[in-house]
């Protein structure tokens, strides 16, 4: 059973990649994922407020602009929310490259073109296969012009290319006003991957202490239909590989990903709650699935019920929303 799959240029022997996780932080770990399946593996991201605050002082820091793509800049972790300083992240990638075979796809949340370049191409040089821009940036100022957003998207993308020569990929969200253009113009800069989506987690109030509070909800299986639904509309419209992330649990969530026209898909939350070992438990899952319904690759499958694919592609738009609404009972 051929499960090989090519993601960025790079050709895996099927499409399990753990995503940025904590999981990816302890040597041992990155090893047993490879041992039970994983074809890639990419590292938790290093966030240039970590780099920050190892060089300057925390007023400083606070002192800076509210322009950026970091979550927020008026709540700042403390030193000790850090697992990695900035030269124990490459380190890191040092030591995953000497202990496994896999691609090691590192991962960074910058907040200023100029950190998204150094540190992407100090990632390269510590040996990283790949790097995947993790942008989560929340469009919080009703001044700002969404076109000037877009561009700085591009800009960030257009200078780490211009950096490295490893593949990049472009960890997005849905939050566009038309993602299939800003799709289409990322692909046009030469992004080499398109991660769908970055699952923005949302805060909550503690009623008690009357304080915004992190508040850590992991996906479940109903959370994979939106990247679902962008993958099979974007598949064959733009040349950029697709990951498909957020809500993906089980063997037939996998192969929905495959057939909706991603390349890979990132695991987290599955990983999390049943452990690594859960990445044998699909493969297995993938391969019985496929034997029984006579397909030999996952080639064979690819895009097969992508938007441009399905006999009704309304399917994936307006049509299938009035439908839904009219078949509950």
């Amino acid at each position: 059973m051929d499960l090989t799959t090519t993601y960025m240029g790079m050709k895996l022997k099927n499409p399990f990649v753990p995503s940025a996780s904590p999981l990816g932080r302890d040597i041992s770990t990155v090893k047993k994922m490879e041992d039970v399946g994983a074809a890639a593996v990419v590292l938790e991201s290093l966030f240039e407020e970590q780099i920050i605050h190892e060089k300057f002082e925390m007023d400083h820091f606070l002192a800076q602009g509210t322009e950026s793509f970091a979550e927020a800049t008026s709540y700042f972790p403390e030193p000790d929310m850090y697992n990695f300083g900035p030269d124990e992240y490459l380190s890191h990638i040092q030591k995953c490259k000497e202990a496994v075979d896999m691609p090691i796809i590192a991962s960074i949340n910058g907040t200023s073109t100029g950190g998204w370049t150094e540190w992407a191409r100090k990632m390269q040089e510590a040996g990283a296969d790949a790097v995947e821009l993790n942008t989560y940036y929340l469009a919080t100022d009703p001044e700002k012009d969404p076109r000037e957003i877009e561009d700085n998207y591009v800009e960030v993308l257009k200078a780490v290319k211009n950096a490295v020569t490893i593949p990049v990929a472009l960890k997005i969200s849905p939050f566009f006003t038309s993602l299939s253009h800003i799709a289409t113009r990322f692909d046009e800069v030469g992004v080499d991957a398109l991660v769908l989506f970055n699952r923005f987690y949302q805060p909550d109030i503690d009623l008690e202490n009357l304080e915004v509070a992190p508040n850590l909800v992991l996906s479940s299986s109903e959370s994979m239909r939106l990247p679902l639904r962008w993958i099979a509309i974007l598949y064959g419209k733009i040349k950029a590989s697709m990951a498909a992330t957020t809500g993906i649990h089980t063997s037939e969530d996998v192969l929905k990903m495959i057939m909706a026209g991603a390349d890979v898909t990132q695991l987290c939350a599955t990983l999390l709650q049943n452990g690594v070992e859960r990445i044998k438990q699909l493969h297995d899952g993938i391969v019985k699935w496929m034997e029984d319904h006579e397909y030999e690759s996952l080639k064979q499958m690819k895009g097969s019920m992508s938007h441009r694919s399905v006999a009704e592609p309304a399917a994936f738009e307006r049509a299938n929303y009035m439908r839904v609404l009219k078949s509950y009972q």
